[in-house]
C-alpha cells in the first residue's frame, strides 16, 4: 500500500445520499479477485447508457473532474453489501480522499485497508465543500494536520477533521493489516522462544 500523501486536486461533487457498493461497482464486475482495471467500471451504470455510450452530463464524465482524486458525496455512502471491489474500484480510478458525512462501516473501514482516506464531515460542511467543488478546482486535502483547504466566493477557506490515530498512521506509513503484523515479527518470534523456554512441554510432542 502507498504511502497517503498531501492531495492537491480538484474535487468531483456527486450530491447523492445512499450510494450503495452495487452502484459504486455493479455485480457483473465481481468476477476478478484483482485489484487492478476496476477503475474503469467505477459508477458504471450512472457513467455509460445500455450502449456503453458515456452519458456525457455525469460528473466523472466531465472534463474538469478528470484525474480529480478527491470525492464529495452524500450521507450514508457505500451502504449495501460488502463487496471490497468497491473501494477497489475506487483506489484503481485515482480517488485517494471521500468527504461524506456518513458511510456504511464495513465500506468505511475497508477504504483504510486500501490506501483511501475517507473524511467524516457534519452535513452543513459537506454542503459547502459540494458547492465549492462546482465553482472551484482548487483543494487540498492535509492528512497529517488534519485539514481539508479550499476555495468558495473567491476566498479561502479550511476546514478540520477527526480520524482515529492508529487509521492514521497507518495510511501516513502505507501499512495496512497485514503490514502491521509483519512490523511485530521481532516481538512475535522473542514471545515464541521464552514460551518455548518456560514451557517446553508445548513443543516436546509432535502432531501427527
Amino acid at each position: 500500500m502507498e504511502k497517503f500523501k498531501n492531495i492537491k486536486s480538484n474535487a468531483i461533487p456527486l450530491p447523492m445520499v445512499n450510494i450503495d457498493t452495487d452502484m459504486i461497482i455493479p455485480k457483473q464486475f465481481l468476477k476478478t479477485i484483482k485489484r487492478t482495471g476496476l477503475g474503469k467500471s467505477l459508477f458504471y451504470e450512472l457513467r455509460y447508457d445500455e450502449n456503453d455510450n458515456k452519458i456525457s452530463n455525469f460528473v466523472l464524465n466531465q472534463d474538469q473532474y478528470k484525474d480529480s482524486q478527491i470525492l464529495i458525496t452524500g450521507k450514508n455512502f457505500g451502504c449495501g453489501s460488502s463487496r471490497e471491489h468497491a473501494p477497489w474500484s475506487i483506489a484503481d480510478y485515482g480517488i485517494k480522499c471521500i468527504v461524506a458525512s456518513s458511510y456504511a462501516d464495513i465500506f468505511y473501514n475497508n477504504c483504510f485497508k486500501n490506501g483511501i482516506l475517507p473524511i467524516i464531515l457534519p452535513e452543513d460542511q459537506v454542503q459547502q465543500l459540494l458547492q465549492a467543488a462546482e465553482e472551484s478546482l482548487n483543494f487540498e486535502v492535509d492528512l497529517e494536520n488534519q485539514k481539508i483547504s479550499y476555495i468558495l466566493n473567491n476566498e479561502a477557506k479550511s476546514l478540520e477533521f477527526d480520524i482515529d490515530p492508529a487509521k492514521k498512521a497507518c495510511l501516513i506509513e502505507g501499512i495496512d493489516d497485514i503490514g502491521l503484523t509483519l512490523n511485530k515479527v521481532s516481538h512475535i518470534s522473542d514471545f515464541e522462544n521464552k514460551q518455548k523456554s518456560m514451557n517446553p512441554w508445548l513443543y516436546s510432542q509432535k502432531l501427527t
